[in-house]
């Protein structure tokens, strides 16, 4: 994402007034406005919050010019009717046609194919992340399991109870099925790409070191177009709105004037939120 030109002074931050046309956004209405706009540093929820504020005050002018809203009127409610009002009026979203949906189907595969599921046991070798020789023991007990669990691949469920620090250890390791984000990130990735069967390395986690075998896999499979030509539909329909009101805004500012923050391509972001 393209970020904001800012002024800075030598050793603290120093943004600029903010302004739409001749109104001004004063700091502390920007500092409200942060708690909705959680980023990485309290200077990028500043300047997040400041551009929603510049974006709902570039609406309000518009819509009182066309007469939609009282230019004294406080009322957040009015705002956020004559608004919605606003946007009916002046932005031209085409319904997205039949061709092009069919198109963007068959360009996104994945975004349009049922959720993959797959049954997974585990062995947990408990080791924390900053105890090198513990992870080093434990690694090495994993390999020696792994060996004779390849010949005699029926001792999964005895090595389990006996070995695992995971509490699914009383049923033998079997953490059921699993959909992706259902376990720790680092390990849910690896398992994403596993083929079945025991897999023949230790897998690493912040907890320790795992021993994997994936007994199945379903899902996956690409959905007809007709189960989610509406989902299709919907999804064109949002990014073309995002579009023209992106084209909207941009015109807006170079109309009415901004001082102090720069509208990015992602101008539309906070109002389609």
């Amino acid at each position: 994402m393209q970020m904001i030109e800012i002024a800075q002074l030598p050793g603290r931050y120093a943004p600029p007034p903010v302004k739409v046309g001749d109104k001004s956004i004063d700091e502390e209405s920007i500092a409200r406005e942060m708690q909705y706009h959680p980023a990485a540093s309290a200077d990028e929820a500043k300047l997040a919050a400041a551009r929603a504020l510049v974006v709902r005050e570039l609406l309000r002018q518009r819509a009182v010019e066309l007469g939609l809203l009282s230019a004294d009127s406080r009322d957040e409610s009015e705002h956020d009717a004559a608004i919605a009002t606003l946007l009916e009026q002046e932005l031209d979203v085409p319904e997205p046609e039949e061709e092009a949906c069919r198109r963007f189907f068959d360009a996104e595969p994945e975004r349009f194919s049922a959720p993959t599921r797959i049954a997974v046991r585990h062995i947990l070798l408990a080791a924390a992340p900053d105890d090198a020789e513990a992870r080093d023991a434990q690694y090495r007990l994993g390999e020696t399991l792994l060996e004779e669990l390849a010949a005699i691949p029926e001792r999964f469920t005895e090595f389990a109870m006996r070995h695992s620090a995971c509490p699914s250890k009383s049923e033998g390791g079997e953490l059921g099925w699993l959909a992706q984000g259902q376990t720790v990130a680092e390990l849910d990735r690896a398992l994403q790409h596993l083929p079945e069967g025991l897999h023949d390395r230790p897998l690493a986690s912040r907890y320790g070191w795992h021993l994997v075998s994936i007994d199945a896999r379903e899902g996956g499979q690409r959905l007809p177009f007709e189960q989610v030509a509406e989902r299709v539909r919907h999804t064109l329909r949002e990014q073309a709105t995002r579009r023209a009101l992106r084209h909207y805004l941009l015109a807006l500012e170079e109309e009415i004037g901004v001082e102090g923050v720069e509208l990015d391509d992602d101008a539309a972001g906070s109002l389609m939120q």
